[in-house]
């Protein structure tokens, strides 16, 4: 499904403002249109569908779910530490105005908190979330390498000095992890590739 057309068929299940939804989607397509956006852009989203489509028959909430992989990202400053918070207020602020449920309101910012840490949930949703947002990690060598490349563009104003060790202790936390991946699914589908891609990008920073 193309991402404009989830977006408002999502939205229009809680508002029949159309025109505050396309106002809502506009603001979306932009956020993640950004010049600086070469991994966190609109692509990530469809890839982030095309995974939780796989699962949909295993997710309790399927429209909080989708909310919080729109919102997840739609803040993104590669020199802030505080991106997750802000795009979990912003998707707390567009929800409440379409009067989605607190307790929904309330799951998706925290979903879009997780995925800073990405430290496994009560919530399987939550861990279904997050598993999708790192199957990048598990992908063919070719799309790996693509990704650290895109990953290196968006973190372009850190010179290497700063850059690699910064790098490095990312990847090497997820190769700590007993499991990078939270779900039994994501597990088998990509844990064994994720670690062979990480250990390389590791031998070549």
């Amino acid at each position: 499904m193309i991402l404009k057309d989830r977006f408002e068929s999502l939205y229009l299940n809680f508002s029949e403002d159309k025109i505050l939804v396309e106002k809502f989607w506009i603001e979306i397509e932009k956020s993640y249109s950004g010049k600086s956006r070469h991994y966190h852009n609109l692509q990530h989203l469809e890839t982030l569908f095309e995974e939780i489509e796989n699962v949909k028959d295993k997710i309790k909430n399927f429209n909080t779910i989708s909310f919080s992989i729109f919102y997840h990202d739609v803040i993104y400053d590669a020199t802030s530490k505080f991106n997750e918070e802000k795009s979990a207020d912003l998707a707390k602020e567009r929800l409440g105005a379409v009067g989605l449920n607190n307790e929904d309101v309330q799951q998706v910012y925290e979903q879009i908190l997780a995925t800073k840490s990405h430290k496994k949930s009560d919530d399987e949703d939550t861990n279904f979330l997050l598993d999708a947002d790192l199957s990048i990690l598990g992908k063919s060598s070719q799309v790996y390498l693509e990704y650290t490349k895109q990953i290196r563009k968006e973190y372009s104003i850190y010179p290497d000095f700063l850059y690699k060790p910064g790098r490095k202790k990312v990847l090497q936390h997820f190769l700590a992890l007993e499991s990078i991946f939270k779900t039994e699914y994501f597990k088998n589908k990509y844990e064994t590739r994720a670690r062979e891609n990480i250990e390389f990008e590791l031998s070549i920073l």
